[in-house]
This record gives structure tokens, C-alpha cells and sequence, in this order.
């Protein structure tokens, strides 16, 4: 979501005037678009205001900090930073040119912290910068899950959901762009809902069939999911919409009911190895990737072992772990049965040995088969090209194969865990 938000803040100044330098000393407006998420977060934000500010005292350059951070620790920047001049929260950036406009005049401008998610897609329509052929189109926003150890639901808000109107409106016009490729996102993306034309409320099966109606969109993807949306109707639009790709981001979390429990999760292991196994039953196919994280309050042993149990049950071929890391503000960060630091790295390292093992295993399958890749961009070779495949692996191959936007099937030749090549 934050490279989201990142594209469309350049989107929104570009349209004032601004244009986007790589040189640090060159700008005259430097925006820290910052991530709650992981720990340390705001510490690595006020080092990098501390390098900034050695800029600001030899030339004149507006600083605005935007993100999660922002939202959370907005007051905490302002009495440790001052020298920063805006501050926004992650609902609200889309003001950011009329804030500029007031710093420029020498008015004192406060934090913006307000949750104004209709107003922010408003003013946020249409790019101006140079796309590619895929590009993510945020339908969703905002967590009413509340898992204790998230920070999202106080830093994004409530569940907002895009009207059906507005996503298509979007979306047609990045295909005149010559994007061909879109992935849907949010931070609980498969609990967007919306009405159709004649009244009825729709799930995000439905949004992907219209999405999927547009001649120029040739494929669809959508990120990230939680167990308790994945409803019937949309595991059977992994079977039934050919342009929906067979890749599927489920996080868990953990493989433990106790500890699944504890971050009120609201569903079980079991429960989500059914979801798991429908999906399979549909679209045997599809590549499924997970969250996990390793390590978090009264964790055990045992409840690490179930983790791993049920990470060989399903077999994924992508993931993302990590160690728990409290974040202030969250019910687990109160929690009294904190794991010690060696045994989270110590079960990470497991965990991740284990999933890089599945993610070898999964790309082996592929090799000297023939996979459909849309090209995306130039390779980090000469002469050379990186695409995706429909399971959202990485493939290189020659530039004389196609041009960037092209979709082409290619025979692998190597298979590696990151990527493929041809």
C-alpha cells in the first residue's frame, strides 16, 4: 500500500508543477512517505529527519512527513522535529498541494490527521507520470479486524470501500495508458462490497467479473486477503474468470489456534486449511502465497511446531515472515509473556529455511515448461527484459522476445528461488 500512495503523491504533484529528482540536494520539497508496521519505523524516520535537516540548514526545502507514522506519532514529530513543515496521515496526503500552497505563504500549517477517505479518492483520478503495463488501483481501505498486534485499524481506519463506478472509471483509463494488468489492493481487499446498477450488494467476485469485462485488461489480481472474506463466491472466481490470475496472498499468521486466538485472528488453523482446500478443489493451479509472524507473546515451542506443520500441510510458493515486533498503541504490546529476542531469530530462521525450500520446490516444476509472461520492464542486463508469470514469478529473458507490455509464452530454461529464466 505505501508504493501505492507513494505513486499517487507523485501523481497529485506532478500535476502542481513538481518533478521528481533522484539528487537530494536538487529538491526543493522532500516528502517521507512512512510505514507503521515494523519496528523501529520511527526511529529510522526521525534519522532520516536528522539527515534532511542538515539540507534545510543550507538552502530552503519544505519537509513533509505523510504515512502511517505520520498518523500515529504525528504530535511526536512536531515537538521532536519542528523544523518539519506538514505533516499528514496516510487519508489525508491528498491535501498536500494546498498545505505547500499555505506553507509558501508563511502560514503555520497543524497535522492533518483526519480519516477523509471519500475526499482523498476524489482528488486522486488521474496520473500524469509514465506508467507501465500493471498497475495497482487501491479499491479498498481501512481494517476493522483489529488484530492485536496491528497498527492498521488506528492508522487507516475503518473499512471504506470504492464505489463499482469509480474503480471501472479508473481502470479505463490506466488501459489508455496501455496498462493491461491490474491488481486490486487493500489492506483487507476481499472485504470490499459494493452496489450494482440495479441495488444489489456485491462481494469482489462480482467487481473482478466487470473488471474482467474490459477487452484491454488481460489480467487481474487482487492483494491482500484475509480467511474470514474468502467467501464461496469468490473461490470459485479463481475457477470460473479466466483473467483472474491463479496466485492467491492468504496470510495466517500462525499455524497455532491458541496463538491465533491471542491476535484475534477470529478463525483457525482448520478453518483455514478448508479455505485452503477449496480453492484447490476449483483451480488446482493456483500458486498461494502467506504471511507469518514467528515469535509473538506466549508463543511456545509447541504453538512454533504448529507453524511449521501447517506451513508443510499447504505448501506455499511464496511468503513473507517475520519476527513479532511490538508496536505501541496495540493490545499485544501490553502482553507480559514476550518471547526473547534469540528464540524469535532462532524460529525464523527455521520458518524461513523451511518456506524458501517450498518456494524452490514450487519454480522447480516450471522448468522447461512453456509459462505465459506479460514483460513489464528492462532487466538489470543489457538486452535483457523481466516479465511475470501468471504466478507472479519473475521471469528474465531476451530483450528480442517482446516488448514491454507484450504477453508471451517462453520455455524456461532455469529455475532459481527468486526467479525464472529463459
Amino acid at each position: 500500500m505505501n508504493f501505492y500512495d507513494s505513486d499517487k503523491i507523485h501523481d497529485l504533484l506532478f500535476i502542481h508543477g513538481y518533478e521528481k529528482t533522484n539528487i537530494q540536494d536538487d529538491a526543493d520539497l522532500i516528502v517521507l512517505n512512512t510505514c507503521h508496521i515494523r519496528e523501529k519505523a520511527s526511529e529510522k524516520l526521525f534519522s532520516d529527519l536528522g539527515r534532511i535537516k542538515k539540507l534545510k540548514d543550507r538552502k530552503k526545502v519544505t519537509i513533509a512527513v505523510t504515512g502511517c507514522v505520520a498518523q500515529a506519532e504525528g504530535k511526536k514529530i512536531s515537538d521532536r522535529a519542528p523544523y518539519v513543515d506538514l505533516i499528514t496521515g496516510p487519508q489525508a496526503f491528498h491535501r498536500l498541494p494546498e498545505m505547500l500552497r499555505d506553507v509558501s505563504q508563511g502560514i503555520k500549517v497543524p497535522p492533518e490527521l483526519e480519516f477523509l477517505t471519500i475526499d482523498k479518492f476524489d482528488n486522486l483520478r488521474n496520473s500524469k507520470r509514465t506508467i507501465g503495463p500493471t498497475e495497482f488501483v487501491s479499491i479498498q481501505e481501512g481494517c476493522d479486524k483489529f488484530c492485536t498486534f496491528c497498527v492498521v485499524p488506528y492508522t487507516r481506519g475503518a473499512e471504506f470501500s470504492r464505489s463499482i463506478s469509480e474503480i471501472k472509471e479508473e481502470i479505463i483509463s490506466l488501459t489508455e495508458k496501455g496498462v493491461c494488468e491490474i491488481t486490486l489492493l487493500g489492506q483487507n481487499v476481499n472485504s470490499w462490497h459494493g452496489v450494482d446498477s440495479l441495488g444489489n450488494e456485491r462481494g469482489l467476485d462480482y467487481l473482478i467479473l466487470e473488471i474482467a469485462k474490459i477487452n484491454k485488461i488481460k489480467r487481474i489480481r487482487y492483494t491482500t486477503s484475509h480467511p474470514l472474506d474468502m467467501d464461496e463466491d469468490l473461490i470459485l472466481a479463481h475457477k470460473e474468470i479466466s483473467k483472474l490470475m491463479p496466485y492467491l496472498h492468504l496470510p495466517i499468521q500462525s499455524g497455532s489456534d491458541k496463538i491465533l486466538k491471542s491476535m484475534n485472528r477470529k478463525h483457525t488453523s482448520k478453518q483455514y486449511i478448508e479455505i485452503i482446500e477449496k480453492i484447490r478443489n476449483v483451480n488446482p493451479d493456483i500458486a498461494l502465497s502467506g504471511d507469518f509472524i514467528v515469535g509473538f507473546p506466549g508463543e511456545t515451542q509447541s504453538d512454533f511446531i504448529d507453524t511449521l506443520e501447517l506451513v508443510k500441510n499447504v505448501g506455499y510458493a511464496q511468503s513473507y515472515s517475520f519476527k513479532y515486533s511490538s508496536r505501541p498503541g496495540t493490545p499485544a504490546s501490553v502482553l507480559e509473556t514476550q518471547v526473547p529476542e534469540n528464540i524469535k531469530k532462532a524460529r525464523l530462521s527455521e520458518l524461513q529455511n523451511l518456506l524458501s525450500s517450498q518456494q524452490r520446490q514450487f519454480n522447480s516444476q516450471f522448468l522447461d515448461k512453456e509459462v505465459e509472461v506479460l514483460i513489464e520492464k528492462r532487466g538489470e542486463r543489457d538486452n535483457q527484459v523481466m516479465g511475470r508469470s501468471e504466478h507472479m514469478q519473475s521471469v528474465y529473458m531476451d530483450q528480442s522476445i517482446g516488448n514491454i507490455g507484450d504477453i508471451k509464452k517462453v520455455k524456461i530454461s532455469y529455475v532459481g528461488q527468486n526467479s525464472l529464466k529463459v
